[in-house]
């Protein structure tokens, strides 16, 4: 029987680290929504860690190496063989390779990182716990790249590609109405069309003649441009009662926004959160975006959307809203915020409804994947289909990026009930 010893770290499980693999697996960590409602706490669990913040390097080398040892990467004999070998270095090693790990991502352009200026307290000891070397390590902050971004968006859009069959995809077709072949015409001959002009002159017989006027081609291919803005609920609920909401939201986006870059370059995505009022963010931003003790005021982000989409000439436009709640708010002046958490108020529907109105006269198409099925939030949802024509899906975090992706692609209307 052959048997493993495991002993001092020499290099060659950095040399061997699929570094997007890890990246990938990382993928919740580096996304993650957090709660707005405090620097590093959580509504459901309290507080991260042990206070430590989300974007410094210590929590990030943390889950590197959870992540490690959930790939088989590190195992726990190897890591219990370092822990009995302090003196011969073993925790320094495995230090310094998370470090290098850590360094090769900033180095593959994944990530960046700042220095926090961090000024150190009277009597502050320089090593050990508390120590001012603790501190600088704590105030080192990361953050993910465009590059980062736009690779968590491949591997998003690959899996979910997977999942729904598609091995492929391209530009939105649109299909074009055969023509008469006229001189200099590319001979892509339709046949159906040909043949159905030759019997209709002639009538069915055998053999068929073919005159110069029965030739019809296929016009050239024509390729439809879509503007889309993507609506993202970061209102409390999206992250209450044990389950995160958001994240999975913004991995489509970014999923979505690989898609067009790639492979729709005329389309164009813009991204619009709404809470108790609503803005535009910057896809660059979209991974520090958090959710935060907010109510949901869906008319001024279906106003914001619209007001966007309206300022692009495309041949399509649309609004893909994402959300886990009814409305309970609405903007009745500037700076000024009515709100009602409580049941479906008469007056938030009516000037939400009002939105969905005006976004239809505007030929603007409202697409609604809803992450609850209470009652009350179906009959709204219903009702906005129903205004606007559009689609309503409701779905959950495991099944949402699917639905969007099928919609997206497909282009035909179906309602999921």
């Amino acid at each position: 029987m052959r048997f493993t010893t495991y002993g001092k770290y020499t290099g060659h499980l950095l040399e061997s680290l699929n570094l997007q693999e890890l990246l990938d697996q990382l993928a919740d960590f580096l996304l993650q929504s957090g709660f707005a409602g405090g620097p590093y706490y959580h509504p459901f669990w309290g507080e991260f860690g042990d206070g430590e913040p989300r974007d410094s390097l210590e929590a990030l080398k943390e889950v590197i190496l959870q992540k490690l040892l959930e790939m088989g990467q590190v195992t726990p004999e190897m890591l219990k063989a370092l822990a009995e070998e302090p003196d011969e270095g073993g925790a320094r090693q495995l230090a310094e390779l998370l470090d290098d790990i850590v360094q090769k991502l900033v180095e593959e352009g994944y990530l960046s990182t700042e220095q926090v200026p961090q000024m150190p307290t009277e009597g502050q000891p320089m090593i050990g716990p508390g120590s001012v070397g603790q501190g600088a390590a704590r105030s080192v902050k990361f953050s993910l790249t465009q590059k980062g971004l736009d690779f968590l968006g491949y591997k998003t859009l690959k899996h979910l590609l997977g999942s729904i069959g598609k091995s492929s995809f391209g530009a939105h077709e649109t299909e074009a109405a055969p023509k008469q072949y006229e001189f200099g015409d590319i001979l892509n001959l339709d046949v159906p069309t040909t043949l159905k002009s030759a019997i209709q002159r002639e009538g069915l017989g055998v053999p068929i003649n073919l005159e110069y006027d029965d030739l019809h081609v296929h016009q050239a291919e024509y390729r439809s441009s879509c503007a889309s803005v993507l609506m993202l609920d970061c209102s409390h609920s999206m992250i209450l009662y044990g389950e995160d909401r958001f994240t999975p939201a913004k991995k489509v986006a970014l999923a979505l926004a690989h898609l067009i870059r790639t492979q729709y370059p005329g389309d164009t995505l813009r991204v619009v959160l709404f809470h108790d009022t609503a803005e535009e963010i910057p896809l660059t931003q979209l991974a520090r975006a958090q959710v935060g003790p907010y109510h949901t005021n869906t008319a001024e982000g279906l106003q914001l959307a619209r007001r966007i989409l309206l300022s692009q000439c495309k041949d399509m436009r649309q609004i893909i809203m994402i959300t886990d709640g009814k409305p309970s708010a609405i903007t009745v002046a500037p700076g000024q915020i009515y709100k009602n958490p409580i049941g479906l108020d008469a007056r938030i529907l009516r000037e939400t409804y009002r939105e969905v109105s005006l976004s239809r006269r505007a030929g603007i198409q409202i697409n609604t994947f809803m992450l609850a099925q209470d009652y009350a939030l179906v009959e709204f949802v219903k009702k906005v289909s129903q205004l606007c024509r559009g689609k309503a899906y409701f779905t959950s975090t495991v099944t949402l990026g699917q639905y969007i992706m099928m919609d997206f692609l497909r282009r035909r209307v179906r309602k999921v009930k």
